[in-house]
């Protein structure tokens, strides 16, 4: 008998939710606040301008420039703590990367909307390791044809590795909790490819 739920789209993702020990997530935790240097970026609206709703930063090698919501990050070098995760991400994913994305939500009601990671330096089928340290927090992918949700609890320690077709197919968000206290830092590892102009 054939599963009703077998042509259901589901996202090409791995999924490694005690990845890092709760001791050894919560010391990388507190070294990455201490150690990177986070800002307030500000986006493009229809409404103007106005501060995202977390803290960013990005790291990674001098020619990975990276744009995004009309955001031009030119990369600040690897620190160590970050430097020792990336490491860790690649061993697990067999992937090579050379920038990160951290964005720091201060409590539940920092959030990120709708998107997928599509940006033409990263090429048409990027793979990206989410780490995740701090407070759990859901996110939720929703395929863009059908509609069909799916939802992780992003907790400390934990590591998704989004690959394949899911940007090109899926969006993303982390939407706001406001049941939430506490911070997260999640870190989005990626290959931006050489010699591709940024728009």
């Amino acid at each position: 008998m054939t599963d009703l739920f077998d042509d259901l789209p589901t996202p090409d993702v791995d999924w490694y939710p005690d990845w890092l020990a709760p001791a050894d997530a919560a010391q990388r935790f507190a070294r990455l606040i201490g150690e990177v240097e986070w800002r307030q970026d500000m986006m493009g609206t229809a409404a103007g301008r106005v501060a995202l709703p977390r803290l960013t930063a990005w790291q990674g090698e001098p020619d990975a420039v990276y744009v995004y919501s009309g955001i031009r990050n030119v990369p600040q070098a690897w620190t160590p703590a970050v430097a020792e995760l990336k490491a860790a991400a690649e061993s697990t994913s067999g992937v090579r990367f050379n920038s990160v994305l951290l964005n720091r939500y201060r409590s539940g009601t920092d959030s990120m909307g709708w998107h997928a990671d599509r940006e033409r330096e990263l090429g048409s089928r990027p793979v990206i390791a989410s780490v995740s340290l701090g407070v759990a927090r859901t996110f939720d992918l929703r395929h863009n044809r059908s509609g069909r949700m799916q939802s992780f609890s992003l907790k400390g320690g934990s590591l998704l590795v989004m690959k394949g077709d899911t940007q090109a197919e899926w969006r993303h968000r982390v939407p706001k909790e406001p049941g939430v206290s506490g911070e997260r830092i999640n870190l989005t590892f990626r290959w931006i490819v050489p010699g591709v102009a940024p728009r």
